[in-house]
């Protein structure tokens, strides 16, 4: 093994330990310490691979919006319709959040506390967010679709409007609250933006 695999599989040890850790105590409560031990290393081996628990958190944001990323691919390009891409987006973010927040429930009582942090860590998956709703939207006005004046301003009040969603989501405890609730804000938003 050479040494960047053998520091990679190190560092996603250190990442997965974390991750069980901080789904049971929350990012307040986890130590280094119980990282190292639960990674069966050494502290100072932790500080030579990540500066904080803030920093192993961070990774852990990364990680996951990594793989939110390949499940909004993937169900974006099942969809026929940009109406329909837009709802696969919204309800694919949603419904892995949610799961997320059951497997996190820790980190949902956090979450405002954290809030900045965490969109700071989550910045390249909010550029993701950016591209892929401009191009769904771009997608609905040369189908006929949608009719929009700024394209950019659109998917960024797409993108504030999902976000709102994120935190009064976590707390539903009846999944049915939160499919009735995204239903609506989709119908809301297709009024605005389908063509006529």
């Amino acid at each position: 093994m050479n040494i960047n695999n053998e520091k990679d599989a190190r560092q996603q040890i250190i990442i997965t330990a974390a991750e069980e850790l901080f789904a049971h105590f929350g990012l307040r409560k986890t130590t280094m310490e119980d990282i190292a031990s639960k990674s069966k290393m050494g502290k100072s081996t932790l500080y030579y691979y990540f500066k904080s628990k803030e920093d192993i958190f961070a990774e852990v944001i990364h990680k996951e919006s990594k793989i939110l990323q390949g499940k909004l691919g993937k169900n974006i390009q099942l969809a026929d319709t940009p109406q329909a891409k837009i709802d696969a987006y919204v309800y694919t973010r949603m419904k892995h959040l949610k799961k997320l927040s059951n497997y996190y429930l820790t980190l949902t009582d956090e979450y405002l506390e954290q809030y900045a942090f965490v969109e700071q860590a989550r910045q390249h998956f909010l550029e993701y967010e950016m591209n892929s709703l401009i191009s769904i939207l771009q997608e609905g006005i040369e189908d006929g679709a949608f009719q929009v004046a700024d394209v950019e301003e659109t998917a960024r009040a797409i993108a504030i409007a999902i976000k709102g969603l994120e935190y009064p989501l976590l707390i539903q405890k009846e999944p049915n609250d939160m499919e009735s609730t995204i239903t609506s804000m989709l119908n809301i938003l297709f009024k605005g933006i389908e063509s006529r």
